[in-house]
């Protein structure tokens, strides 16, 4: 069964703001094991659109993925961001087909 990933783009508006949503979304994302494979670090736009901050979160499973998202504890934590930033976020399935080469 694939993984699970959340990709999201994000704009910060107000740093204290944002801390509080950070501090509240460790509950469902430890829950739902989640793992942190890119947050916030470097980064360089290539093509397209962008927001100045990329998280990309790793789940053992797509449902994972969606029903953290969803879930009572995941969707206070958003509550908390409202006013402190913007976010873009997909959930999507990983791939365990072939590969190049």
């Amino acid at each position: 069964m694939p993984k699970g990933y959340w990709i999201a783009h994000v704009d910060i508006s107000n740093p204290e703001g944002y801390k509080a949503y950070q501090d509240a979304n460790a509950k469902p994302f430890a829950h739902y094991g989640a793992r942190f494979l890119a947050r916030g670090g470097d980064s360089e736009l290539v093509e397209g659109a962008s927001r100045s901050r990329h998280v990309i979160i790793e789940f053992p499973t797509y449902e994972a993925a969606c029903d953290c998202y969803h879930c009572e504890d995941y969707q206070y934590a958003k509550s908390l961001r409202a006013g402190a930033g913007i976010a873009d976020i997909i959930v999507v399935a990983g791939y365990d087909g072939i590969q190049p080469g």
